[in-house]
């Protein structure tokens, strides 16, 4: 008899290994990760760990900028940066709205069509942020508002946004 408890015990412990695998990561929200999001102010510390008693590791000075969470405890979110480091900092600090940052140094054209052969209607700076509009389906580009400007960008250009992700 404990054999047998001990054989069911061990192929539940696998099943659910198994499904868990299957499943995408999810937060204790529930929601995916990893995910992005980006940053309410201007002003944002980022700390060494989940809470107000970790010191501060860097000072976040732009606001809008994408990151990335990659982790939840609680009311606090481990996020990654545009230039890979990693802290965390309070839920109410970051916000849903979906933005972009040029990473490719130097000027990046921004097109009128989602193709590199239509007509360059502005260009942009790295570290530039601007808001998503849409990433279609089977496209390399998305489209971007940076101020007035809106046009296309090569999705390998910017960090915020996964290289197969769709926004309608």
């Amino acid at each position: 008899m404990k054999t047998f408890l001990v054989a069911v015990l061990s192929l539940i412990a696998m099943m659910t290994s198994a499904l868990a695998q299957a499943l995408p990561d999810e937060g204790e929200t529930g929601l995916t990760l990893p995910r992005y999001v980006s940053l309410r102010s201007n002003h944002i510390n980022a700390r060494s760990g989940p809470g107000i008693r970790y010191p501060i590791e860097w000072v976040y000075m732009q606001k809008d900028a994408p990151v990335q969470i990659i982790a939840e405890f609680e009311l606090w979110r481990k996020i990654k940066d545009w230039q890979g480091s990693e802290s965390w900092m309070h839920k109410s600090m970051l916000s849903g709205k979906r933005t972009v940052k040029v990473t490719t140094p130097g000027q990046n054209n921004i097109y009128d069509k989602p193709d590199y052969q239509s007509k360059i209607i502005a260009k942009v700076e790295d570290d530039v942020v601007g808001e998503v509009v849409k990433c279609p389906k089977d496209n390399r580009f998305c489209l971007v508002k940076f101020g007035s400007i809106e046009g296309w960008i090569p999705k390998n250009n910017v960090f915020g946004i996964f290289s197969d992700e769709i926004i309608e």
